[in-house]
């Protein structure tokens, strides 16, 4: 397929905004329902719309695929993948949605070192200068907040919770490394979106779909629902279109979007959304920690090995 730079990078822009503005939708619901069922309600639209997208194109995975090996590696990706957007959600009534995305940068660093173990992946100097960025910002971050942590009140529990997601989605991202010799990423996405619908289905209490009271938060679910189709969907598309480090690199500034729309949201409804309690020096750790992220995907780019 040919590039095409500008519409790879618009595709790369929606997922970033879809994802960086998911927490503060989900704040308005979390309320009136809870996580668990707000994420399976995500998985089985997800599950349900690709389903049709892939029939109608005719690229539905075939049934001969499914050896036991496959079936193993589905597994993990189903516990990893569901867990992960069970504490997401679970988090963010504990902490903020800027707080919780980025402690989201610790999963590619978690990624990476599975790499290393697993893969027996090189670990390059730009990524160990790029962790050592992410823990300086990190502690930049929540400057003003070490008293409350050590508290280990429910700021913490929701830190915990946001730092675990991060850290499970990589039993997600091994697995999905596994199957693309088998499937395509949309028919993965399919398969652990399924498995995923059916873990959690039986936690989830439905009926308090029909109790979300004001079109806000009726709204806010709605949206919570299409994400995960639109956010992975243009993810997935992009990288189709656009250098795939590039692609992340868009996708990594997730933190500085929700920040953005946090401070947005609070100015168009304040009634309804917070205001960021950040500091200074908590804005300046969040940019870091995305520098370190960006640093450690293509900073080996900045600088070139010396030819002896």
């Amino acid at each position: 397929m040919q590039k095409r730079p500008l519409f790879g990078f618009s595709l790369s822009l929606l997922a970033a905004i879809a994802w960086g503005t998911l927490p503060l939708a989900m704040q308005q619901v979390l309320p009136a329902m809870n996580a668990q069922t707000i994420v399976a309600s995500r998985f089985i639209v997800a599950t349900l719309g690709l389903l049709l997208i892939l029939a109608l194109t005719k690229k539905l995975p075939k049934l001969t695929a499914f050896t036991p090996k496959i079936w193993s590696w589905i597994v993990l990706g189903v516990v990893g993948l569901s867990a992960n957007f069970f504490l997401f959600s679970y988090g963010l009534n504990f902490i903020s949605p800027t707080t919780i995305q980025v402690l989201w940068q610790l999963a590619p660093f978690c990624m990476m070192l599975c790499g290393i173990v697993i893969f027996k992946e090189q670990f390059g100097l730009h990524q160990k200068i790029g962790l050592v960025i992410l823990l300086i910002g990190l502690i930049l971050f929540f400057n003003d907040r070490f008293a409350e942590i050590l508290q280990f009140g429910t700021y913490a529990f929701g830190i915990a919770m946001g730092a675990s997601a991060a850290i499970i989605w990589v039993a997600y991202g091994v697995a999905q490394k596994q199957m693309l010799s088998t499937f395509s990423s949309q028919q993965i996405l399919l398969i652990i979106y399924a498995g995923c619908s059916l873990v959690l289905t039986p936690f989830a209490d439905f009926s308090l779909i029909h109790e979300l009271s004001t079109p806000l938060i009726i709204g806010c679910f709605i949206y919570c629902c299409l994400n995960t189709l639109i956010g992975y969907g243009a993810y997935a598309e992009a990288l189709h279109h656009w250098d795939a480090t590039k692609v992340s690199v868009v996708t990594i500034l997730l933190p500085i979007f929700t920040m953005i729309f946090s401070q947005l949201a609070h100015w168009i409804a304040p009634q309804h959304f917070q205001a960021s309690e950040l500091n200074l020096l908590s804005y300046v750790g969040a940019f870091v920690v995305v520098f370190g992220t960006i640093f450690s995907a293509i900073g080996h780019k900045f600088y070139r090995r010396k030819v002896v």
